[in-house]
């Protein structure tokens, strides 16, 4: 059936007064999507990201009276002659099928593809890792986990144990342990992300030397050659201390999820631990890669 969408244009500060006053004003699910398009990776345990300017997207079932809807809404202080919004019309889709649909096989750096479970592998001889990623971020059409994936093509990972720190999916442990590391850690606050890690490299035929832990369960003294960790600038600066102990003395580090302009904030943030190299950037995005003094 056929979906009413209601879109509000609002601030942070309002966004969610107005996710509450959609809620009892009978939609049937609320989401909040940034006005310029900017992704969400990793949000902190209990918290809600949200951007300077923001939409509030309403779902109505199709026979909604919109005009009682927008008199009910426009009767809220919250309302003003400034807000935009917009009414339009969705049709029914197997959103799941339409997403399949358009994930496609990829190629990062000069050895490594990323093929979707549920298509043909392009390159047979190539380095594939086989990808289903479930309700975890990590698929590799994002800027950021294509700049890690890029990296760790580029790395000699033989004989090298590797920690994805906000594994996600498991793409980036996967990635590794078929580009010949001997061991992956895989670590997160989500456990839906391990169970899709799990799954991944178990269709990988990889989960013998794949190793998971909530961020909570994390053992003492644990070590790796490369540590890689595709969150956000925020988290990552915070997270410091529990990233670096992580790497080896002369290991490597590989931080994304970062916007360019937040770049130095974190550069600062580790270059007293590591010899840090220069950033690279994709689109709006960078990646931090640096050796352990």
């Amino acid at each position: 059936m056929p979906w009413i969408q209601l879109k509000i244009n609002t601030t942070n500060d309002k966004a969610e007064q107005f996710s509450d006053l959609l809620e009892e004003n009978g939609a049937v699910s609320v989401t909040f999507q940034d006005t310029y398009d900017t992704p969400v990776f990793e949000p902190l345990p209990g918290e809600t990201r949200l951007w300077g300017n923001t939409d509030v997207i309403g779902l109505y079932e199709a026979d909604i009276d919109t005009k009682h809807l927008i008199d009910s809404l426009q009767a809220s202080p919250l309302f003003s002659n400034e807000l935009h919004y917009k009414i339009e019309q969705l049709e029914d889709k197997d959103w799941e099928r339409e997403w399949m649909d358009n994930f496609h096989p990829m190629q990062f750096g000069k050895r490594l593809w990323i093929c979707p479970s549920w298509r043909d592998i392009p390159d047979p001889d190539a380095v594939n890792v086989m990808l289903d990623p479930g309700l975890a971020f990590g698929t590799g059409t994002h800027p950021t986990t294509a700049l890690c994936l890029q990296w760790l093509d580029g790395l000699d990972l033989q004989d090298k144990v590797i920690i994805d720190y906000g594994c996600g999916s498991g793409i980036l442990a996967i990635a590794a342990l078929k580009l010949g590391a001997k061991a992956a850690i895989g670590i997160d606050i989500d456990p839906q992300a391990l169970q899709a890690s799990r799954d991944n490299a178990e269709r990988n035929g990889v989960s013998n030397k794949l190793s998971l832990y909530l961020a909570k369960d994390v053992p003492a003294n644990l070590l790796a050659d490369v540590v890689v960790a595709n969150i956000l600038a925020g988290p990552l600066r915070e997270l410091e201390p529990h990233i670096s102990v992580l790497v080896k003395p002369y290991g490597l580090l590989g931080l994304s999820g970062i916007l360019d302009n937040q770049s130095v904030s974190v550069c600062d943030t580790y270059q007293e631990y590591f010899k840090l190299d220069p950033v690279v950037t994709k689109e709006e995005w960078c990646r931090i890669t640096g050796q352990k003094y």
